[in-house]
């Protein structure tokens, strides 16, 4: 690459040495013989003069460039001098390239030889009103668009003037004084035209007349080694840096001699030179202010967008505007950046990938960035390391098959240059396709429509491959033949059997191996004729085996290297079928499979760098080119085989980086469907994704991974013993093993649904050995329920469901108690509703009407352990909740259909005759009776202690129906056999009776036992004694104690509920019990003393405290209940007065 640069940059040296010699040659000629007359007989006929005016005015260009000087020479002109100037003024504006210029140049060096003092003023002065500017006055009456029209043609018309002005001041015919240039003429003209230009239209005068006359008029010499300065230098000062370096022997302006060779005077060049850098200091601010206006409309429109979800059809058409005018502004201010050698302005760099919503051609967002280096950085070609060793490993057959085979004989000298020279020339092809391709992509230009303009020097160029399109042969597509026999007769013989064979079982080598080992086969029968059959057979692959292509592609390759022809003709083959779809666009789905195929052919041959860099990136601007119907997929499909691996490679990143920018612009201004706009946007982010953070991946020990694995991959129910042998194996008393068990046995959401039963039977095991680990996750799988009932957040749900299912199945594997199933389905249909009453006008905040997840819940924990209460007491106490199950689905809005079905499926279950409420009324008063049936039962036992308690009972009846009611008739419905155990236990007491129960009767037992019992007495009683309702309420009152022992049994006890130690000191260790005995009529009563240690006496102890302390609050409760009414009595009063209006009594 320095060999080429420095290869151009002598070039380029020449050439100005050569352009400088003809203008000094030239301007020479001109100052010695203007004026002299010719000697020759001129000719005056009209008829000549006509026809060289007629010349004249069609173009001063090269074409005519003999003959008019001819004509100059050889007619007499004196009385045509107006005529010319005039018609000379017009050829000028038709003369556009460089030969024509100068060609104009000599034209009027010649007729300025001849007339200096007629022809010469004349011009100079028609020149002079040709370049200059408009008038303000003008321009202000015409609309934005029509002055954008008359700024264009302005600036067409004048662009060749200027160029010939410019060179007419360097060869002597326009001049400030007669031994000056006329530098100063063409710095006043240039002057005059850029400032009374605010809208920077004649902008792009200054940068035709910089880029062919900057170093004559001022001076400028390019660096050698970059083509800017750094941006560290002073933009206010000219490119001194630069022009030591080139006055340096490797410069690549060497400076002149002397002064005198100088066309243009130093101070002119200086005056010149820093006018033109004043100029780019404006430019540069305006651009910086019109990037920051860019910038902060994009933000507007985003923050509209996001208020509204649409922005409007006018502040989309006034950001596309400012868009366009920024681009041209840019475009305008690098070139003028790039010839002066100055640094471009700082611009705020914003992601406006993230940030702006691409209502326009997306300007800020580029993928090459500022250094050109984001592209790179954002990953490599490959997504993983599996297909970077399919696409790059590949294996090299003369390791496996003899060099003659290969023809490779004779060659092992030259083998290293050949392959360097056809590297070289492979990179000068690629080379020279890039700049081609810069040059059309520079050229292009987007219009309304979004489809590309091209520039006129690049019309031909495009019309070309349209027309070699044309002239090729249709071909026709490839329908895929019938493979050969896969099962011949006889072993194949021949190498034309053998390629057959190869070629059979090629469709089933779909991997890398059984690909690689028919390459080596295929070296061995390698001849002409069965490479020509393997092009062939490629070019027949089904189309739907789309899959074959990436294992054929790596063949390919394989081959490639020692048998090029097989690429070549292959991709050559490609490139056809590709032209033949491009010309059969409009038939869309006949041919769709056969795009897909072609598509991902080139894709897959591309990245293993058989098809050329330029062929793919000429297939994706012919598709760029036509942006709509199926080119659109084509793209797609292409950013997606290919387009990692093309922005990512070094030799095309940076046209392919373009290429990709274009097609954004396109698509954000074209109209496309929703599906095509998918299509674009997958295959974007997937070449270029956006950069992400790595997720950081959690440290665990090795202890930690090896619990996880038995309990998350282990555990089955044939291997349920096997891991809980392993777990009893760990070290129990490590904190870290410890918690790690508590953390797998606590998350049962982390394992499959169907192993929560296998994780309940594990932790059951355990609590033989370990209880106080099992009252942990008994415990915190409690607090996970309740903690989702205060959140209830959506995405717990999952976890919650888990978590009622496991408490199911530990009740199931009798690690708790039926008091903690009931105490949950209690809690999950009360918890949040004020009282614990769900009301359908009062809805809960954590518990809407419309949020059925709670019904979900209890189905889940009914269908895992509802069965189980199917006898004992736990029938009525299931009863009792499905009552008041029914009041709180009657409080909820309909039910969905999936909720519906669920709630039937459980309930049929567990009580398949249940009548089911119609109405919120008729649950309310059945649950209603059945508090009130509660508090009767409640009322009766605490009766035993006192007179008092039953009232203030039926007081508390009517006082609360909350949970408190609830949890008191869980309680009073528990066993009604014992007084005792009517209180509700505490999880912990229940874990510890459930440690106990192999050794006696279950609770289920006891009540089966109690059942029988009372029943075996009713028949006793009914058969031996037939008696009426009177002697019914005699015995019964004959059953009750008498007064007197009612009376002194409640004087045992103090006001404060303390017991009133009568007897001697020796017996304070014991407990005295009455025991009722009846001779004949007469009862009788004997005291008996009982230790106060023995259970017996500590649980009856335990139940007078409680009923006396049950007995206090309800006392209180009363007591406080008539300051309550005084309270939201007067509450009320202010209420209403606050509200009321004052009333005014006025006396008199």
């Amino acid at each position: 690459m320095d060999a080429a640069t420095a290869g151009a940059a002598q070039a380029k040296v020449d050439d100005e040495q050569t352009r400088r010699a003809k203008r000094a040659a030239l301007k020479e000629l001109n100052v010695a013989e203007a004026g002299q007359e010719s000697n020759k007989a001129l000719d005056s006929s009209l008829k000549k003069h006509t026809a060289l005016i007629k010349r004249m005015r069609q173009s001063l260009g090269a074409e005519n460039h003999d003959q008019i000087l001819k004509d100059i020479n050889t007619l007499s002109l004196e009385k045509y001098v107006e005529e010319i100037v005039g018609a000379a003024v017009e050829g000028i504006s038709r003369c556009k390239t460089e030969k024509d210029v100068w060609s104009a140049v000599e034209i009027i060096s010649a007729l300025h030889r001849r007339f200096p003092k007629t022809f010469t003023p004349a011009l100079i002065s028609s020149l002079a009103s040709s370049l200059a500017a408009p008038s303000r006055a003008a321009l202000a009456t015409l609309s934005p668009e029509q002055r954008e029209k008359e700024d264009s043609a302005r600036v067409s018309r004048q662009r060749p003037v200027l160029r010939v002005c410019a060179e007419l001041a360097l060869v002597g015919i326009i001049r400030d004084a007669p031994d000056r240039s006329g530098g100063e003429w063409i710095m006043k003209t240039i002057r005059d035209l850029l400032s009374n230009d605010p809208s920077l239209s004649s902008l792009p005068l200054l940068l035709v007349f910089l880029k062919s006359y900057s170093r004559p008029y001022l001076g400028i010499v390019p660096p050698a080694s970059a083509k800017q300065i750094s941006a560290s230098s002073e933009p206010g000062t000219l490119s001194d840096a630069a022009s030591e370096e080139a006055s340096k022997p490797n410069g690549a302006f060497p400076t002149l001699l002397n002064e005198e060779e100088e066309l243009v005077e130093k101070d002119i060049r200086d005056r010149f030179k820093k006018m033109c850098e004043g100029y780019f200091d404006n430019v540069a601010k305006k651009l910086v202010i019109e990037h920051n206006r860019l910038q902060e409309q994009d933000r507007k429109n985003h923050e509209a967008y996001i208020r509204s979800g649409e922005i409007f059809e006018d502040r989309q058409q006034a950001y596309e505007k400012m868009t366009k005018s920024y681009e041209k502004l840019l475009a305008s201010c690098q070139s003028l950046s790039e010839l002066l050698y100055l640094p471009m302005p700082t611009l705020k760099t914003v992601s406006q990938k993230t940030e702006s919503i691409q209502i326009g051609m997306n300007t800020g967002s580029s993928l090459l960035g500022a250094d050109g280096d984001d592209a790179a950085a954002s990953g490599g070609k490959w997504e993983d390391e599996e297909e970077r060793r399919f696409y790059e490993e590949i294996p090299d057959l003369k390791d496996y098959v003899p060099r003659s085979v290969l023809g490779l004989e004779g060659d092992v000298e030259s083998e290293g240059a050949d392959g360097q020279e056809k590297e070289r020339i492979e990179k000068e092809l690629v080379e020279e396709e890039f700049k081609k391709l810069e040059e059309e992509l520079a050229g292009m230009k987007i219009d309304k429509n979004g489809q590309v303009i091209a520039e006129e020097h690049g019309k031909e160029d495009d019309e070309k491959p349209d027309e070699d399109i044309d002239d090729v042969p249709t071909p026709t597509p490839g329908t895929p033949k019938e493979s050969p026999t896969t099962t011949p007769q006889l072993a194949p013989q021949g190498p034309s059997q053998l390629l057959t064979a190869l070629l059979a079982r090629l469709p089933d080598a779909t991997n890398r191996t059984l690909i690689d080992q028919a390459a080596v086969d295929f070296a061995f029968l390698n001849s002409k004729a069965a490479r020509k059959r393997l092009v062939k057979f490629m070019g027949q692959i089904p189309k739907s085996r789309t899959d074959l292509l990436p294992h054929y592609s790596r063949l390919i390759a394989i081959l490639n290297r020692y048998m090029p022809d097989i690429g070549a003709d292959i991709v050559a083959m490609l490139d056809e079928e590709f032209r033949y779809l491009q010309r059969k666009k409009n038939v869309v789905k006949e041919l769709a499979e056969v795009r897909l195929r072609n598509i991902t052919f080139l894709s897959n041959l591309t990245k293993f760098r058989v098809v050329p860099p330029h062929v793919i990136l000429h297939m994706f601007k012919v598709c760029l080119d036509d942006f709509s119907g199926t080119n659109v997929e084509n793209l797609a499909l292409l950013l997606e085989g290919c387009g990692r691996f093309l922005l990512r490679s070094d030799d095309t990143r940076v046209p392919f980086a373009r290429m990709i920018e274009l097609l954004r612009r396109k698509q954000s201004m074209a109209h496309l469907d929703q599906r095509q706009l998918l299509l674009l946007e997958n295959a974007y982010y997937q070449c270029n994704p956006p950069e992400r953070t790595a997720r950081q991946v959690k440290e665990r020990t090795p202890m930690e991974l090896f619990i996880r694995h038995l309990i998350y991959d282990v555990l089955t129910k044939k291997t349920v013993e096997k891991v809980f042998r392993l777990l009893r194996r760990l070290d129990w008393n490590d904190p870290v093993v410890l918690r790690t068990l508590h953390k797998v046995f606590t998350k049962p959401w982390k394992i499959k649904y169907g192993h929560i039963a296998l994780l309940a039977i594990l932790a059951y095991d355990l609590q033989r050995y370990h209880p106080a680990f099992s009252i942990g996750v008994v415990d915190q799988v409690l607090e996970d329920i309740r903690r989702g009932l205060e959140t209830n957040m959506y995405s717990m749900n999952q976890r919650r469901i888990a978590s009622t299912k496991f408490l199911g199945e530990l009740y199931i594997y009798r690690l708790i108690g039926s008091g903690i199933i009931f105490d949950t389905l209690w809690t999950l249909v009360t918890f949040g509703h004020p009282e614990g009453r769900p009301t359908p006008g009062q809805p809960s905040p954590i518990d809407m009407p419309d949020d059925f997840f709670r019904i979900r819940l209890v189905c889940v924990l009914l269908d895992t352990c509802g069965m189980c209460f199917d006898r004992g007491t736990q029938v009525r106490k299931l009863d009792n909740f499905l009552t008041f199950f029914q009041l709180y689905i009657l409080s909820k809005s309909p039910l969905p259909m999936d909720v519906e079905f669920m709630l039937s499926d459980s309930l049929e279950a567990v009580r398949p005759k249940l009548v089911m409420f119609k109405t919120y009324e008729e649950a309310a008063v059945a649950v209603d009776e059945m508090f009130a049936v509660a508090y009767q039962d409640a009322g009766i036992v605490t009766g035993d202690g006192g007179d008092d308690s039953g009232e203030e009972s039926g007081e508390e009846d009517e006082e609360e129906k909350g949970r408190v009611e609830e949890e008191e008739e869980d309680e009073d419905d528990g066993q009604p056999e014992s007084p005792i155990d009517e209180r509700a236990p505490s999880p912990e007491a229940v874990l510890l009776k459930n440690t106990q129960e192999h050794v006696g009767p279950t609770e289920e037992d006891e009540a089966e036992f109690a059942k029988e019992l009372a029943k075996l007495v009713t028949d006793t009683s009914a058969e031996s004694r037939k008696i009426d309702k009177k002697t019914a309420l005699a015995l019964w009152d004959t059953a009750l104690p008498p007064p007197v022992v009612r009376k002194k049994k409640n004087e045992e006890y103090d006001e404060d509920g303390e017991v009133i130690n009568n007897e001697a000191p020796e017996e304070t260790g014991v407990m005295k019990f009455t025991l009722f005995t009846k001779r004949g009529n007469k009862p009788q009563t004997r005291q008996i003393a009982i230790p106060a240690e023995s259970t017996l006496a500590v649980q009856t102890r335990t139940a007078q405290m409680q009923d006396k302390v049950e007995q206090q609050h309800l006392k209180r409760l009363v007591l406080n209940y008539e300051q309550r009414e005084e309270a939201e009595e007067l509450k009320a009063l202010e209420a209403r007065s606050r509200q009321g209006p004052i009333k005014i009594r006025l006396a008199g």
